[in-house]
């Protein structure tokens, strides 16, 4: 599992085969980079199909070619995509039911850790407060270190 794992990161993070059109592509070419740049790649997860040297990111990246040939709109291939391969396609996927946690999640955790840092201030706070000694205390500390005179009234009687 762990070396499929490396493997895959290994891979996804090679230099992409889809590099930016050149500066005189056609207007196709420069569409198709948008589009793909919406899509995430289902390997890698956290690249763009545009940016993604997998193997199945170059299948999308045909798909989308392909779809463009056909004359279909850009919405239409967004579509096409997210009925295929569900709604994780897109990389910015919409607000719904399914896709809740995804668009709260990090805020929840944010907050959540917001709220532990808060606890844990507080309780080092309280912490290093020294509390007064109680009779019993003071009296087992001038046991072992002698009389608890004050320093001012110490330095009076010299």
């Amino acid at each position: 599992m762990r070396t499929t794992l490396l493997v895959i990161l290994v891979f996804c993070s090679l230099p992409g085969n889809a590099a930016s059109p050149p500066e005189g592509a056609s207007a196709a070419e420069m569409r198709i980079r948008q589009i793909e740049e919406k899509l995430r790649c289902l390997v890698c997860q956290n690249q763009s199909l545009a940016d993604s040297s997998a193997s199945l990111a170059g299948d999308l990246r045909r798909q989308v070619r392909e779809q463009v040939d056909a004359g279909r709109s850009d919405a239409e291939i967004l579509e096409f995509m997210v009925q295929r391969y569900g709604d994780f396609v897109l990389y910015e996927p919409p607000f719904k039911p399914t896709t809740l946690l995804l668009w709260i999640g990090p805020f929840a955790l944010l907050a959540a850790a917001a709220l532990m840092l808060v606890a844990t201030l507080r309780r080092r706070r309280r912490a290093a407060e020294d509390p007064a000694l109680d009779r019993e205390g003071k009296r087992v500390v001038e046991r072992v270190l002698g009389p608890l005179v004050p320093p001012h009234k110490h330095d009076e009687g010299a």
